[in-house]
């Protein structure tokens, strides 16, 4: 069985980031509702992979994603009431660990998480909703990754309230 596939799945501001400093995504509020594909996404997916950061802030919601694997990668205890479970590993030993659990496709989410994906060649598709909102500063989607080539764009789509999505294909390097 090959490792599972990786795939990206979030929404930017129109100058690159994924929340405020403070990690608020209020400016996301006038697009909420929006259809941009989510609900048909997530249902491909077996497992998350998710960051520290993003699992607190779907703590403070009610809990978004069913019955799926979750596995948040911080070095810290998580709350596990929906079956998560934290991981140190390092993105190909925590593939080759969702591998062995017959995880087919996982969901990796939050920045931190989806730099350390694709800076070591892990991420399989990449789909980023560029809103239009201009939030000045912020924590930002790629800060600190270089892939200057490879990157395949599969489709671009336009969706409602002047957004636009795009959906990448990344080359295969780990």
């Amino acid at each position: 069985m090959n490792r599972p596939r990786t795939s990206a799945f979030v929404g930017i501001s129109l100058d690159g980031f994924l929340a405020r400093p403070d990690g608020r995504i209020d400016w996301l509020t006038p697009f909420e509702g929006t259809e941009n594909g989510y609900t048909a996404f997530i249902e491909t997916v077996d497992a998350l992979v998710i960051g520290r950061r993003t699992y607190d802030f779907v703590q403070t919601i009610p809990w978004p994603y069913g019955k799926r694997a979750c596995v948040v990668m911080t070095h810290r205890p998580v709350a596990g009431t929906n079956g998560e479970r934290a991981s140190t590993a390092n993105p190909a030993a925590l593939l080759a660990e969702l591998q062995r659990d017959g995880i087919r496709h996982a969901y990796i989410d939050g920045g931190e998480v989806i730099r350390g994906f694709l800076s070591a060649g892990l991420l399989d598709a990449l789909t980023v909703t560029v809103v239009p909102a201009l939030i000045g500063e912020g924590r930002p989607l790629f800060g600190g990754v270089q892939l200057e080539t490879g990157l395949r764009l599969e489709e671009t789509r336009p969706l409602e309230k002047g957004m636009v999505q795009l959906r990448y294909a990344l080359p295969a390097r780990g």
